[in-house]
């Protein structure tokens, strides 16, 4: 088995326009997508607002440069993630599939095992 990063990115604009219902259903939808997906979880996490973001860069000399804000601005941005296990890319993906972003998409990126 592999395992597998799902990353969550979405639309925070339209997240923080939506109503409160619609908060509430993809909360039970992410619910959901756990109690069915159990067995391949083995972890996750919803990410705070991008505004919440701090970057870490080193400059062109080596010094660190610590700024607010996430690394890159775009309209959509990581929201959140689950870590999955699966025999391989196209059972991740079918996983990935069932994964609520109503406001944006997933990625599927195989964890990289070093050593």
């Amino acid at each position: 088995m592999s395992e597998y990063l799902v990353l969550i990115y979405a639309d925070h604009e339209a997240m923080e326009a939506a109503e409160p219902a619609e908060g509430n259903t993809l909360m039970k939808e992410h619910e959901e997508f756990g109690k069915n997906n159990a067995a391949s979880l083995r972890g996750g996490n919803a990410l705070q607002a991008v505004t919440t973001a701090t970057s870490l860069r080193r400059d062109a000399t080596g010094k660190l440069v610590v700024t607010d804000g996430a690394f890159t601005e775009t309209k959509e941005a990581l929201g959140g993630y689950y870590l999955i296990e699966a025999p391989d890319l196209d059972a991740a993906i079918s996983i990935a599939s069932q994964v609520p972003a109503p406001h944006g998409g997933v990625e599927v990126r195989p964890i990289w095992v070093l050593g």
